[in-house]
């Protein structure tokens, strides 16, 4: 199961906020919920926010959970981008992170002024990681995230 798990979560992870997919409804008060489903698994991120964000990704496997990952971002410096910068930048240096058949392992993707960098330790069974954007070499976003497999 555990390579078709993995497999799976860059699917839905490329799908989802990558791809702009079709938003689910609201799980909680006030959340942003995306989702993707391909038997037995099911993916929900689940985020309250917009420029400042917390939230949460879950797979099940047949109605069970079994991975899950938190996280938290920030743009620290509004003064040097936008969330829609960032959004932007995010979802193509994903986009290239994802057509490797990853999402951990550390990322670097320059585009233009900006500069994403990725660094995490572990694998998709635990792991740690940051996620920090610099525009003309000054920090301006970081997202800290960690997560791994759920066992009963």
């Amino acid at each position: 199961m555990f390579d078709s798990l993995h497999d799976f979560i860059i699917e839905a992870k490329t799908v989802t906020y990558v791809g702009s997919g079709e938003k689910m409804l609201s799980s909680r008060t006030g959340s942003h919920d995306l989702g993707h489903e391909r038997s037995p698994f099911c993916y929900r991120d689940s985020y309250f926010g917009g420029t400042d964000f917390v939230g949460q990704e879950v797979v099940w496997h047949e109605d069970e959970p079994v991975w899950a990952m938190n996280y938290f971002g920030r743009i620290f410096r509004d003064d040097l981008m936008t969330g829609a910068d960032g959004a932007k930048l995010i979802r193509q240096a994903l986009t290239a992170m994802y057509s490797e058949g990853r999402f951990l392992g550390g990322f670097a993707f320059d585009s233009g002024d900006f500069a994403y960098r990725d660094a995490s330790g572990g694998d998709f069974r635990n792991f740690t990681g940051i996620e920090t954007i610099s525009v003309r070499g000054a920090p301006a976003y970081q997202l800290d995230y960690h997560g791994g497999l759920i066992r009963p």
